[in-house]
């Protein structure tokens, strides 16, 4: 029998079988469909995929593109900081090296001019117008071959009776020497200490309406002893000595101990008078109102004798050598010693290891 006898007809093979065919035709036709609708659901999920994953990507962007703009606003910052700092940090250099070669450049040699000193603001240890500070410009002055004069040039309302003291004995000093003229001018105020000062010049000059005198001592104070009884504060101050606390502005002052404390005073006064008198010799009218405190201008001090002269310092220069020539000797001020010297005292303050550092009386307008 032949192959093609062997196969079998679907006709012949009865109605079952051929049913059976069928179906199974019928599911090859059906699983590519199932097929192409498992493809499409597949096709979706990635796209939601890929959008999730952009999305994210744009987010991360996002967060780097912040972390670097704060990066760069830092830096900007801590170049601010740093040129800021560089600039500080010049300046300081400049101030140092100024102050340190300033001074000797200002002693050089040159043609002849007036040597003049600077005296402004309260005369006092812990100000620019201190002692320390006015005595070595004087020197410097005094010294340089150029300098056809000294010229203290005040503008003070006075200070402490020790520090004018010393400028005033150091100007009578080199007074004495007699190798060139000292010269005092008075811009708008040279009273009390400062006067002290002025009394000991070879010659004193004022502008007219310049303030001159005050030939006093003064001691400033509050009394709050009645006033903390009233508040209800008791007042605990602790001295070894019965007047050791007579100042307290906290506590009654006994008539004797303002006997005492008066005396203090006009002995202070007296000898800021004998000193005025020394430096200015006959000069000085006879009139008892000199050293009563009384302050007058420039244009009543002349006839006082209080001053010589009614000028300025450029009206000076002229005079002597025909035009303005002025050489600046007073020393440059050290701006850390300053700053140093500032810290510890409010710092002191703070901690209570120090009260009044300067003494209560005074040689100067109130």
């Amino acid at each position: 029998m032949s192959d093609d006898d062997n196969r079998q007809d679907p006709w012949i093979d009865g109605p079952e079988l051929s049913a059976d065919r069928a179906r199974a035709a019928g599911r090859q036709h059906e699983a590519p469909l199932e097929t192409a609708g498992s493809g499409s659901a597949g096709e979706n999920a990635e796209i939601l995929r890929e959008r999730q994953r952009l999305e994210q990507m744009h987010m991360m962007g996002r967060w780097v593109d912040g972390v670097l703009v704060e990066q760069r606003r830092t830096r900007r910052w801590k170049l601010f900081f740093r040129f800021v700092f560089l600039a500080l940090f010049l300046a300081s250099l400049v101030t140092v090296f100024y102050s340190l070669f300033g001074l000797s450049s200002a002693a050089a040699p040159m043609g002849p001019h007036l040597g003049v000193v600077e005296v402004k603001g309260v005369i006092d240890s812990e100000s620019p117008a201190n002692a320390e500070r006015i005595i070595k410009g004087l020197n410097r002055a005094w010294e340089a071959e150029g300098s056809q004069a000294v010229v203290l040039h005040i503008d003070s309302p006075g200070g402490s009776p020790v520090q004018s003291q010393r400028i005033y004995a150091e100007v009578m000093r080199l007074r004495e020497k007699d190798d060139k003229p000292i010269i005092a001018v008075i811009e708008d105020i040279g009273a009390s200490g400062a006067y002290y000062v002025a009394a000991a010049a070879d010659e004193i000059i004022a502008a007219p309406a310049s303030l001159v005198g005050s030939i006093g001592v003064i001691f400033s104070s509050f009394g709050f002893a009645e006033a903390i009884e009233r508040l209800g504060v008791e007042r605990r101050l602790y001295a070894a000595g019965d007047n050791k606390g007579f100042l307290d502005p906290f506590s009654s002052v006994a008539p004797e101990q303002r006997a005492f404390w008066e005396t203090v005073l006009e002995t202070t006064h007296q000898q800021f008078i004998d000193d005025v008198r020394e430096g200015r010799g006959e000069r000085l009218a006879d009139n008892d109102s000199l050293f009563s405190g009384l302050v007058w201008s420039g244009e009543q001090a002349i006839d006082l004798g209080l001053i010589d002269a009614l000028g300025s310092l450029h009206g000076l220069s002229r005079q002597r050598l025909g035009e303005v020539q002025l050489r600046d000797y007073t020393p440059s001020l050290d701006p850390f010693e300053r700053i140093s010297r500032q810290f510890g005292r409010v710092a002191a303050e703070w901690l209570g290891a120090t009260s009044r550092a300067q003494s209560p009386i005074r040689y100067q307008l109130p």
